[in-house]
């Protein structure tokens, strides 16, 4: 039976001997080095060979443990990677996927879970935890959301003529209307009119939602004057 070799990190050292601890207790695990920094982390994989860093996510000196993973994959890209943590928050757990985590435990978790976190990574299997598929889920909803509101905006952003991207920047700038009619040099009706052609295109009410809109998804530039 091959042994999985595995390096601990975490900054608070009774933390640190906890985790260690625990591993050493099973047959099939064993930990080949211990870290405080994320620099230790570099120095012992130098030297010793292993199969899964465990590591807090937030340690307190220069490299976090996010960062330090990001690193670590493209030098050892063999080494799997289980975060711990005490945040559920989506960007922690966002974060700790997009740096390569096969997956993340929290540090109050059972000895048990922790321990069979680490195997699974060391099978490469990366187990999808009921509240991380909620996020996951409701993350998903979101960009796809934005996508949709992001086509629709640049299609109608490309309906609209030169005159009418000028007097949108005015509304985005919070000018009224009397003052976007002195600054273009025609009567306010005439600019009345021009909103109403403009909410129409978007097929909106009010100049607020238009406003609104464009803000939310950072599409000022595009009325910059050219």
């Amino acid at each position: 039976m091959s042994v999985i070799r595995v390096v601990v990190a975490e900054d608070m050292a009774v933390l640190r001997e906890y985790f260690t601890g625990i591993i050493n207790e099973n047959e099939d695990m064993k930990v080949v080095g211990e870290a405080g920094r994320g620099e230790e982390v570099f120095a012992i994989l130098e030297t010793v060979e292993a199969d899964v860093l465990l590591t807090d996510i937030e340690m307190a000196e220069r490299f976090d443990g996010i960062r330090t993973a990001e690193i670590l994959r493209r030098i050892y890209p063999q080494l799997r990677v289980v975060f711990l943590t005490v945040h559920e928050d989506n960007e922690t757990i966002f974060g700790a996927y997009e740096a390569g985590a096969i997956d993340y435990v929290f540090k109050t978790a059972p000895a048990e879970e922790i321990v069979e976190s680490i195997r699974l990574a060391h099978q490469n299997r990366s187990p999808i935890r009921p509240e991380v598929a909620d996020k996951i889920r409701s993350e998903f909803s979101r960009i796809r959301k934005n996508e949709s509101d992001i086509i629709n905006a640049v299609n109608i952003m490309s309906l609209f003529s030169q005159s009418e991207r000028e007097i949108i920047k005015l509304l985005i700038e919070q000018r009224k209307i009397r003052e976007i009619a002195r600054i273009r040099c025609v009567e306010v009706s005439t600019i009345k009119s021009q909103i109403g052609i403009i909410l129409r295109k978007c097929n909106m009410k009010r100049t607020k939602n238009l406003v609104q809109l464009i803000e939310s998804l950072n599409l000022q530039n595009y009325f910059k004057l050219r």
